[in-house]
């Protein structure tokens, strides 16, 4: 355990350390932050790379054996009336207890959280069902989402101006850290009883579809339901520049956190509890492995979740403000995209999820190509979020175009691709950007003041939306690659002659002679039969 817990911190580490190196320049350059705010970035900081390495750690060893687990027994099942209930419960009872979630719902202006949180509750178990069924019946994933996206556009054009972004805020958020380890873990588990050539492509896919019936839910909610207000509460930056104010602040919300991971973590136990009492049969000490894994995912959630919120949360916000009030308001933009690049690597769930891919593709697809796609995705996104900020730009003029291309693309890209990039988008929009990037469009948005929820709102949507073109981006740089690399092998073998480049100035008499009866043209170290 030591060593690959070293090996998770180190990790942790080059994912935190380059937003907390930018945000000191920040500080002592443009944006100067009193001590006691800089103070609570930087212990939030320390407390994130230590709740990473631990929260990945526990992942590998409980959270995705247990999804495993449960998804393998569901998919031998095939009883639908065993599916549907089992997986409806588990997709409303996780996303209710989803922190990320949480934290958008304390934010949002209007809405009683209840009521937002229960709406994209019922989507995602709705939807976890039409993931389940999609990889049972082996479903292409293209062609459910184009339906789907046709649905939510629709109902886009009905629903109140101010209920579109938080409504695609919400797929993107509900996909956090605790949904997407165990829910890409069900879809893996599912798919692995299955021995087509599919199977491999199907393993992905379940995030995509449980991101989208959080959207479609608010939406109807929307139609439907009729806010009383909008005010919203300004987030506070320190008031002591004391470190012992510091510690004291970290230590009085440290509980809230504790409750509200166990309360999230507790249905997965739960359920994992039942089925292995019932079905699964683990033997004693793989299940001891289990649990230890669960303590470790517990304590490093819950150290996350306070830094980022107690620490990340009002530095965000107090740089947006700061930064478009100042002389340097024409760097919001390229400042977010910089931002943007470097905090997607501090996404617990990236991780999981990159992990994942470079284990089912057999390494074809790499970690750090993902990694990258990721970053120039999120950083696009954030650019694009901090246009809307300074402009009012409506955000149906970068929805709508972005995710038609990215619908378009799936007819072009390998399958595999599709699912993965669908799944990033959910994935990208973790709470980090919550609880940093929100915060920080909040900022700069109450600095000029435009409105929240139609301006401000609207960034996790882009975060989540902008992968979805690069991952598949990707993928097209993956089939041309594959593609070149069988002509090349295709042409080498015996019999068929090799392909040979030449300076064609310098041979092309050489090509215009050639003869029909396979004469051999000689070149610097190389020849053409």
């Amino acid at each position: 355990m030591n060593t690959n817990f070293l090996l998770k911190i180190k990790e942790s580490i080059s994912a935190v350390l380059p937003i907390t190196i930018l945000v000191l320049v920040l500080n002592f350059t443009i944006v100067p932050m009193s001590t006691g705010t800089l103070l609570m970035f930087l212990v939030g900081a320390l407390m994130l790379i230590l709740g990473m390495g631990l929260f990945t750690l526990g992942a590998d060893i409980s959270m995705m054996v247990m999804g495993e687990k449960i998804g393998s027994f569901l998919a031998h099942s095939r009883k639908i009336w065993v599916l549907i209930p089992i997986t409806f419960l588990m997709g409303v009872l996780i996303t209710i207890a989803e922190p990320d979630l949480q934290v958008l719902a304390r934010q949002t202006p209007g809405v009683p959280d209840p009521v937002l949180i229960w709406a994209v509750a019922l989507g995602v178990g709705i939807f976890l069902i039409a993931a389940f069924l999609r990889t049972l019946l082996q479903i292409r994933l293209s062609y459910i989402l184009i339906v789907l996206y046709s649905i939510v556009f629709i109902l886009a054009a009905f629903a109140p101006n101010n209920f579109i972004a938080v409504a695609f805020d919400s797929g993107g958020v509900t996909t956090g850290p605790i949904t997407v380890p165990f829910i890409m873990a069900l879809g893996i588990g599912m798919a692995a009883v299955r021995t087509d050539k599919a199977s491999q492509e199907d393993s992905f896919g379940m995030v995509a579809l449980c991101s989208v019936g959080p959207i479609l839910a608010v939406l109807l909610l929307g139609i439907f339901y009729h806010p009383t207000g909008s005010e919203y509460s300004v987030i506070k930056t320190a008031e002591s520049n004391s470190f012992a104010y510091i510690i004291k602040e970290f230590l009085h919300h440290f509980p809230d956190y504790m409750k509200e991971v166990a309360i999230a973590l507790s249905p997965i136990l739960i359920f994992f509890l039942v089925f292995q009492a019932t079905v699964l049969k683990i033997p004693v000490k793989p299940l001891i492995k289990i649990m230890i894994g669960l303590l470790y995912t517990y304590l490093g959630l819950v150290l996350f979740l306070t830094g980022v919120n107690v620490g990340f949360m009002p530095a965000g916000y107090f740089i947006g403000g700061e930064i478009i009030s100042g002389n340097y308001s024409w760097l919001l933009i390229p400042l977010g995209m910089v931002i943007g690049f470097v905090i997607v690597a501090a996404e617990p769930a990236v991780h999981v999820l990159n992990k994942q891919v470079e284990e089912i593709s057999e390494g074809n697809i790499t970690g750090k190509s993902m990694l990258l796609s990721l970053s120039i995705g999120v950083a696009i996104s954030v650019g694009l979020a901090m246009l809307r900020v300074s402009t009012g730009l409506s955000i149906w003029y970068l929805v709508v175009p972005g995710y038609l291309l990215a619908v378009i693309m799936t007819f072009f890209v390998p399958p595999i691709f599709t699912s993965i990039a669908f799944d990033s988008g959910g994935v990208a929009s973790g709470p980090m950007t919550a609880t940093f990037l929100l915060p920080m469009a909040m900022g700069a948005c109450n600095a000029v003041g435009g409105d929240m929820l139609l301006d401000a709102f609207g960034i996790v949507a882009m975060v989540a939306m902008t992968p979805l073109i690069t991952i598949q981006a990707l993928g097209l740089l993956y089939r041309f690659k594959t593609k070149r690399s069988q002509i090349l092998e295709t042409a080498s073998e015996p019999g068929i002659g090799e392909f040979i480049f030449y300076d064609l100035d310098e041979y092309e008499e050489d090509f215009i002679d050639m003869s029909a009866d396979n004469d051999t043209i000689e070149g610097e170290g190389t020849k053409v039969i």
